[in-house]
């Protein structure tokens, strides 16, 4: 009997099942936010929790076992040095999944499955322009070349451009309908 075995089951075979949760968990710690079902964020979210937890303990055997689910090193190497360290405070709790409405063709739930502590990308502001002397001296001998080329166009002849003929759509309906004697 199977008395307390709950499993998402997502109507896949159990390879597709890991397949899914897997690739699943590493959308989450790439992009920290994702947009899924709730089924499959439910799914999900014991195996991402897991590998926050590892990257907390931050050992050689949790980098190899996280390594063993993702199977990919520069993501190991973002979840522990990256992620692990900002979660440092909490004990559990990683990633929280917000339901948000139907999805269009099939009605299904669907969710924003993240990290409850996203680090935000600051944009760098532009610099302010500082108007210099060396500048203002290189605007206006950038100014009198462009005056220069513009009277030079002016004393050439406009030379006209050759029109290339248009492409025929699935090149001309003659090759369609070609019969076998044509080609001979």
């Amino acid at each position: 009997m199977r008395h307390k075995k709950l499993r998402h089951q997502l109507n896949r075979f159990t390879s597709w099942h890991k397949a899914t949760i897997i690739s699943l968990a590493r959308n989450i710690l790439i992009q920290q936010s994702i947009k899924t079902t709730v089924n499959r964020a439910k799914a999900a979210r014991p195996l991402v929790e897991k590998l926050i937890g590892l990257a907390k303990e931050n050992t050689l055997a949790a980098k190899r076992s996280a390594f063993s689910i993702l199977g990919d090193h520069k993501l190991v190497v973002k979840l522990f040095n990256e992620i692990g360290p900002r979660f440092s405070s909490r004990t559990s709790g990683f990633s929280r999944i917000m339901q948000f409405g139907q999805r269009r063709g099939d009605n299904a739930q669907m969710a924003i499955f993240e990290l409850t502590e996203i680090k935000k990308e600051i944009k760098k502001a532009k610099k302010s322009k500082e108007v210099k002397q060396e500048d203002i001296k290189k605007t206006e001998s950038t100014k009198e070349e462009q005056h220069k080329e513009a009277q030079f166009k002016e004393e050439r002849p406009p030379v006209e451009k050759e029109k290339k003929p248009q492409k025929k759509f699935l090149g001309g309906l003659k090759n369609i309908f070609k019969k076998e004697r044509d080609a001979l």
